[in-house]
């Protein structure tokens, strides 16, 4: 026990560290898109248009048996070999997987894109951006819109890329790590209200509500708290929170995007297009003043925040622990 929680530990600030000077480089194989590939090789081999409802569901269900069992066994295997063979080898490879979990980084530097285009008043670019970090149709946006789809996605993300990763990496290190990436991997592929997708993703988006639920509060519990010490609206931020977080079709997404837009003091959320068909939605939040292009950055200065007061509470927790239990 003691072993686990302080190998575990520095495992995880490792991974912190790392993906804050790093992120995601492209010439390094990730495993995030080697679970996107068996989610779209499981989804052709296993998602049949012509079938009843009952058998995509079922057929869903076992795509969610196949994938999670290769995000545990896979990373737990080698950590176990590894760990075997020397405890910093496998301290060093553990770093690693946490850092390839996270998602911070990637995260800022790919809505950093979109706000640079923004300000260059390179519409076609920012669209372009945007679209490579969003699900809507961006082709008609215009530079409001793109601003708030980019605000979004970074608030929604804080939870999904960062806040809940680390949850579940607190738990379980790198393994419940991966097993948590599996799940929110296989709703952003399959998880789709549409016609095509709404049975046979149905086990996966339930799986990832079930899985964000506790995630979720925690990263906008952690969002007013970042208000308040960067300076921004902490107490619309709870105010709004409290009052709009449930107006996303989604029980979890809302929690963050509603906490961002009472901080920033913007209105966020509304209509959108998905695959050519408009989506109603209500807006989140009250226009104290107009959005603007700067709102990417201070909504990536609040993921930073929750990112470092989530990592401080970790290290509290496990030493705890550790005393507790030596």
């Amino acid at each position: 026990m003691e072993f686990v929680c302080i190998t575990g530990l520095i495992s995880i600030i490792a991974g912190y560290i790392i993906d804050l000077i790093f992120g995601d480089p492209c010439s390094i194989p990730h495993p995030v898109v080697a679970i996107g590939k068996l989610v779209a090789f499981c989804t052709d081999r296993l998602l049949c248009n012509d079938s009843g409802a009952k058998r995509k569901r079922r057929n869903g269900l076992i795509m969610v048996i196949i994938v999670e069992c290769a995000c545990i066994a896979v990373p737990l295997c080698i950590l176990y070999l590894v760990y075997r063979l020397h405890l910093v080898a496998g301290i060093v490879i553990e770093s690693i997987m946490c850092w390839q979990i996270l998602a911070a980084k990637s995260l800022k530097t790919e809505s950093t894109k979109v706000e640079t285009a923004l300000y260059d008043n390179n519409i076609e670019e920012a669209r372009f951006n945007v679209s490579m970090i969003v699900g809507r149709d961006t082709a008609c946006l215009d530079a409001e819109g793109i601003t708030k789809a980019a605000v979004e996605t970074v608030a929604e993300n804080s939870s999904d890329g960062v806040i809940a990763p680390l949850f579940y990496m607190f738990f379980g290190g790198a393994v419940a790590g991966f097993l948590y990436k599996g799940i929110n991997t296989m709703d952003s592929m399959a998880g789709y209200k549409n016609e095509k997708y709404i049975d046979f993703g149905r086990a996966a988006a339930k799986l990832d509500d079930i899985a964000n639920f506790i995630p979720a509060r925690i990263s906008a519990v952690l969002m007013v708290i970042s208000a308040f010490i960067l300076g921004y609206d902490a107490e619309n931020a709870w105010k709004i929170f409290i009052r709009d977080r449930y107006k996303s079709t989604s029980p979890n997404s809302g929690q963050t995007e509603a906490a961002c837009a009472g901080a920033l003091g913007i209105k966020l959320l509304g209509d959108a297009y998905y695959f050519g068909k408009l989506v109603k939605k209500p807006s989140m939040g009250d226009a104290v003043r107009d959005i603007e292009p700067c709102d990417i950055h201070r909504a990536n200065n609040l993921m930073y925040c929750m990112e470092f007061l989530m990592v401080v509470f970790i290290i509290v927790l496990r030493l705890s622990f550790y005393f507790i239990f030596k």
